[in-house]
């Protein structure tokens, strides 16, 4: 379990299972991920993700509000699958629930993540991406620090080559020069001890 200011990222509940689902099968959520998700869907990427926990001690967390222990999202570091345009690697993603839009979410999980990585996971490089016209979303790997990488931007194999999403843009951020904000200080993120995901 990883805690910031505000959030809680933690392993998946089955509690956690509909709250999911209602985010993936939202219009404006299931745009940016090429499409909406049915609640099976939903739960085999739950499924996947609590595999990927047991298999590397890290992968997609649960995002947990402390105030009222609201689900927020999911966001995590996760192996690339073979075949993919930039493996192997170790990707960084988060995805929200559209009520927490905007609130710097996305920024504050991501930052603990990238920390969480560099530090106790010992990885040397990090990557994003995201679709050319996900302005939100590079906007967070903007203020995390994370460096654009244009000559690896790809067209991502899982879309149609006509869907507007396909185009990716990658950024990166490594061990040796840390992105913004990704050190220890007061306000770092605690990683609980003997809570490894």
């Amino acid at each position: 379990m990883i805690q910031t200011p505000r959030l809680l990222l933690r392993p998946w509940r089955e509690t956690d299972r509909a709250a999911n689902a209602a985010m993936l099968a939202d219009p404006q959520v299931g745009y940016w991920l090429g499409a909406t998700q049915t609640a099976e869907e939903a739960n085999a990427g739950v499924d996947r993700a609590i595999a990927h926990l047991a298999a590397h001690g890290f992968g997609l967390l649960a995002i947990e509000r402390k105030a009222d222990g609201a689900f927020l999202g999911a966001a995590g570091l996760v192996t690339l699958r073979e075949g993919h345009p930039l493996d192997p690697g170790v990707e960084i993603g988060w995805r929200l629930v559209r009520a927490a839009w905007g609130g710097g979410h996305a920024s504050e999980a991501a930052r603990a993540l990238l920390e969480d990585g560099f530090t106790r996971l010992g990885l040397e490089e990090i990557i994003a991406f995201t679709a050319h016209s996900n302005l939100r979303s590079q906007a967070v790997m903007e203020r995390l620090g994370m460096e654009r990488q244009a000559a690896r931007d790809f067209e991502h194999p899982s879309l149609a080559e006509d869907h507007p999403l396909r185009p990716h843009v990658v950024y990166s951020a490594r061990r040796s020069t840390p992105a913004a904000g990704v050190s220890r200080s007061a306000s770092s993120p605690t990683i609980s001890p003997g809570s490894r995901p």
